[in-house]
């Protein structure tokens, strides 16, 4: 844990980001009002709020608007950036067919095709082979219909925005991942867990920490200092690294903790209140 002279960057920030799930929204998947009055004390003091998450535009449409944000929303790690007012897309970065039709033979091997439920996002839309009980328990959480569709080869006359493939088993993800990694290059592909039981592939340019200086950046006219960014797992971990203030959640994992300047209480008892008050309130 970094803790630089975070006093004098705390006067300076502009712009703070946070994650949605394990951060302002935990098992109730909602927001507590506890967390919203934080967010909105800090809007009424000039500091703009954005969300960035791993989640599809649709599924963090109404976290945006509970926080009564202004800015372009990022979904899908930043791979698709859109303004919920004026509904225009900043920027969408798909992965390949070739490389999403690779990833579909990798899942269907004969030793991972029962373990996995895999989800593509097309157009804002989750298609699936079948529906699974960890895609219904994902549909529930998100608000999202899946369109079954038996083979995903047939939904790839559009490049996905994102691949999820889902598992029960940690041990599973963990395994499909470190094999993954040594196949593709950070040039080809970019993966990541946004929980222990999700694994997510997006196009190599995408990640939160690029998202948000995207946003901070050429959308803001901001610079990394002015910028806050909480969250609680590997997918924020760029856009940790990235701010000048980069809190983790207590719920986070220790390598997450370990890359923040500071470690904020649970998202279970308000964390993200916390590090608002302690940073920008007081």
């Amino acid at each position: 844990m970094h803790n630089a002279l975070l006093t004098d960057t705390s006067q300076e920030i502009k712009l703070l980001v946070v994650d949605i799930d394990g951060t302002i929204s935990g098992e109730s998947n909602t927001i507590s009002s506890t967390v919203k009055q934080a967010i909105a004390a800090v809007q009424s003091q000039g500091i703009q709020v954005a969300i960035a998450t791993g989640r599809m535009y649709r599924s963090a449409l109404r976290f945006h608007q509970d926080l009564n944000s202004t800015l372009p929303l990022m979904a899908y790690q930043g791979a698709w950036i859109q303004d919920p007012t004026s509904q225009e897309i900043y920027q969408h970065s798909p992965v390949s067919r070739d490389i999403a039709l690779q990833l579909l033979d990798y899942f269907e091997q004969p030793a991972l095709r029962s373990l996995l439920s895999v989800h593509f996002y097309i157009n804002d839309q989750l298609y699936v082979r079948d529906i699974t009980p960890e895609t219904q328990a994902y549909a529930a959480r998100s608000g999202i219909t899946p369109i079954p569709v038996g083979d995903l080869r047939q939904t790839l006359s559009q490049e996905p925005t994102k691949i999820l493939a889902l598992c029960d088993d940690t041990s599973v993800i963990k395994d499909l991942l470190g094999n993954l990694r040594r196949q593709y290059t950070p040039a080809e592909l970019y993966m990541t867990t946004s929980v222990a039981t999700f694994f997510e592939a997006t196009n190599a340019v995408v990640n939160k920490g690029n998202a948000v200086r995207f946003l901070a950046e050429e959308v803001l006219g901001l610079q990394r200092q002015n910028v806050m960014t909480i969250g609680d797992n590997f997918n924020d971990l760029e856009m940790l690294e990235y701010a000048g203030i980069g809190v983790a959640m207590g719920n986070a994992p220790e390598d997450v903790k370990a890359i923040a300047n500071w470690v904020a209480p649970s998202v279970e008892v308000d964390g993200v209140a916390t590090a608002i008050e302690k940073f920008l309130l007081s």
